[in-house]
């Protein structure tokens, strides 16, 4: 196994080895490794125990690591293992809160969330049950944001989200200055929602049309390179939002008969439909180099062996 240092061994003792109901650890790093091994390998039908070492070792010599919730939960009593996970949200208030309860229990288990927020009706449009207003999108993801910050992931962290708005939402320039505070929705990554038509009016300088949501109707008319400008200056000032291709997305979306996809895990990698999840893993490249005549080179076999191990574990857990 590779010697860990002292600050892997602090990161390991705070959030991945077991502790029991008095706080005191339980295990040690080689046992949390072989504890995952073995519940991931727990699926093979054949040669059990030959994956359960290959996997072990792949982990102990620090070649790959799977995400943070099958560290901490693979092998434990209702362990969840995926590390992201997204959420439909209707307009509705029902589905808002529901969509936030599923939330909640998603970071409690150790995973993060995506939402699109785009079927929300935009901030002061009429809410017929009480003869009231919206909030719009924007404060219910400040919603969201509070109740994040009080769930912490596996017990251990704070959780993780992704919010989306789509470019024609009538509430995008609200969405996009969102976090013009430094202190606001400090639990999300943002991105706006981009179209290939809103990307045609800003290399045309067009006029944009943005549309409510509830009636498909227009409501404002803006120049798409103002909103375009405004994006750089934002993205350029906090860092966010970011920028999600959902056309491009979906023509490239190997499923398309099981839906459109409108949003991706909290860190954008990975496109999800709704109520997909995603399993990830980090390969250490470090560890694939050889040295031959005092140079260093690129272990083509091992890295190939470790991607096939680490593609197979992914597929287990």
């Amino acid at each position: 196994m590779e010697t860990l240092t002292d600050n892997a061994i602090q990161i390991l003792e705070d959030r991945y080895l077991l502790k029991n109901s008095k706080g005191n650890l339980i295990e040690n790093p080689e046992q949390l490794f072989r504890r995952v091994a073995k519940f991931v390998a727990s699926c093979e039908k054949q040669d059990s125990i030959g994956w359960q070492n290959k996997f072990f070792n792949m982990m102990s010599d620090l070649k790959f690591l799977p995400n943070s919730p099958t560290l901490m939960n693979a092998g434990c009593k209702d362990g969840q293992l995926s590390a992201c996970f997204v959420l439909p949200i209707e307009d509705s208030l029902d589905s808002i809160f529901t969509t936030l309860k599923n939330a909640a229990l998603i970071h409690q288990s150790g995973g993060g969330t995506g939402f699109n927020f785009s079927k929300l009706r935009p901030k002061d449009d009429i809410v017929s049950s009480n003869s009231g207003t919206s909030s719009g999108p924007v404060a219910f993801m400040k919603i969201y944001d509070a109740a994040t910050e009080h769930v912490k992931q596996g017990g251990k962290r704070r959780g993780a989200n992704m919010g989306i708005l789509n470019i024609d939402h009538p509430d995008i320039i609200k969405f996009i200055q969102s976090k013009l505070n430094k202190k606001a929705i400090e639990n999300f990554n943002i991105s706006v929602g981009i179209s290939s038509d809103f990307m045609n009016a800003v290399e045309s300088n067009l006029d944009w049309r943005l549309k409510n949501p509830r009636t498909n109707q227009v409501e404002s008319v803006v120049k798409a390179r103002k909103i375009w400008k405004l994006i750089i200056k934002q993205a350029w000032k906090t860092g966010d939002p970011g920028l999600v291709f959902l056309d491009t997305i979906n023509v490239k979306n190997p499923t398309p008969k099981l839906g459109l996809i409108d949003c991706t895990n909290p860190c954008g990698e990975v496109p999800l439909l709704d109520y997909e999840s995603c399993n990830l893993g980090s390969i250490n490249l470090s560890k694939m180099i050889d040295v031959e005549n005092n140079r260093n080179v690129v272990d083509w076999n091992e890295l190939a062996t470790t991607i096939q191990f680490a593609i197979r574990f992914l597929n287990m857990a």
